[in-house]
């Protein structure tokens, strides 16, 4: 076991995710004396194990209380410690919530991308889906043209999405934006949800056409994402 601990471990130090069904990564969601051997040797340094049932990837992150002594309070700090500014990090969040909010509730009715769930008496008994069956994609073009002109515009934007794709939180192809591997496991849904949904963000987002999920629907994903978790970790 030592060694696959340790292989683990580097590989997340290194490679910052990993995907679910990474056969390390899955010992280590059903195992529970490998998760906690794993557990303890990223507390060592400082880090934890960012896990979330309905993201495609697992990924490493400081534990909260080394924030602080590693980043400092310099002024990037105080937006973000990936450096990001206040203009990415609002756009971060234009992206999560079209593209996260909609999937988590695909994931909750058991639902796809071209599934209106008239058809299936049984999708609830579906395991959870991931990937690009339930995640949907955003046309660049329409984001500027729906955001540019509050978010710096097309040049600025275009930067901001450059530094958003290497940092793992989303992938373009040919003018479109799809969920990368760090999109979902990064952002806490249960905390992001609600305030997006009752806050000033939902209103902006709802003035451009984006249809987000009902209060209750976001309420009722974030409390299936803690029996989902729940259940791993029983």
């Amino acid at each position: 076991m030592d060694h696959d601990i340790r292989t683990l471990t580097a590989r997340l130090l290194a490679q910052r995710w990993l995907p679910r069904n990474d056969r390390l990564v899955r010992r280590a969601l059903v195992d529970e004396s490998f998760r906690l051997e794993l557990d303890r040797r990223l507390a060592e340094v400082g880090m934890q194990l960012l896990d979330n049932p309905y993201a495609a990837h697992v990924g490493v992150a400081l534990q909260p209380d080394m924030a602080e002594p590693v980043f400092g309070a310099g002024r990037e700090y105080a937006a973000s410690n990936l450096g990001l500014g206040r203009d990415e990090i609002a756009l971060l969040v234009v992206i999560w919530s079209l593209i996260v909010l909609p999937k988590r509730e695909r994931q909750v009715t058991r639902r796809e991308v071209v599934d209106d769930g008239q058809a299936d008496m049984f999708g609830g008994d579906k395991p959870v889906a991931h990937g690009d069956s339930v995640s949907g994609s955003l046309s660049e073009a329409s984001l500027l043209a729906d955001f540019g002109p509050r978010l710096g515009g097309k040049t600025k934007m275009g930067i901001a999405l450059g530094k958003l794709s290497r940092l793992g939180f989303i992938e373009r192809r040919n003018g479109v934006i799809g969920e990368g591997p760090l999109l979902d496991v990064a952002l806490d849904y249960r905390v992001m949800a609600d305030r997006i949904i009752h806050g000033t963000l939902g209103e902006v987002l709802a003035a451009a056409g984006h249809n987000l999920p009902q209060a209750d629907a976001a309420d009722a994903a974030a409390d299936a994402e803690d029996e989902e978790k729940d259940e791993g970790d029983a």
